[in-house]
């Protein structure tokens, strides 16, 4: 896109001063012309800034410090659920303070863990896995709106969410890979 704002301006000035040039002069060509060009300045200026966003949050790292304010505090007790495998996943959660898990998995999620993503994105938007309180645990928790919202404003929150998504899969297919095999030592061989 970037060359064809160049090339879009290239010809706008060939245009104008074609068209001043001419006999006899062309003002609707240069009029034309001489509103296209600083447009065309604009979105060039528009897509540097994009582009610098997008190779600027695909480096950093992820930090939930601009997520806070926007989020809801919620607080459970020790063996409360927080979700169950099935139910509607319309939001994301961050640990704050505590310590979950995952039943299904065996996974512990820790202060500071962004958990509850693959429900919220996959396309049946249920949740995948139950969720447990080992203790008193304080979440701040985000609906889905608000994700989608931040997730098209904020390039490295795309980013941040991608790469959560792929390690997940990546985590929970090690969980069950461990599971099977697990199962199979286990078993009896038939005779």
């Amino acid at each position: 896109m970037i060359p064809l704002r160049i090339i879009g301006m290239a010809s706008n000035v060939a245009f104008i001063l074609f068209a001043v040039n001419s006999v006899p002069k062309v003002m609707p060509l240069v009029v034309l012309h001489a509103a296209l060009l600083p447009m065309n300045f604009f979105r060039l200026i528009q897509m540097l800034k994009l582009i610098e966003k997008v190779r600027s949050a695909s480096e950093d790292d992820m930090s939930f410090e601009f997520m806070i304010p926007h989020m809801h505090k919620e607080k459970f007790n020790k063996d409360e659920i927080v979700f169950r495998r099935g139910d509607e996943a319309d939001k994301i959660y961050l640990l704050k303070s505590g310590i979950l898990t995952v039943d299904e998995l065996d996974i512990v999620i820790n202060p500071g863990e962004l958990f509850g993503e693959m429900g919220v994105f996959a396309s049946e938007q249920i949740r995948l896995a139950t969720l447990r309180c080992e203790s008193e645990v304080e979440l701040l928790s985000m609906t889905a709106k608000q994700i989608k919202q931040l997730y098209y404003q904020n390039p490295q929150f795309g980013f941040y969410l991608i790469q959560l998504l792929l390690k997940r899969f990546s985590q929970n297919e090690g969980n069950i890979e461990k599971k099977i095999n697990d199962y199979t030592r286990t078993e009896e061989p038939i005779i």
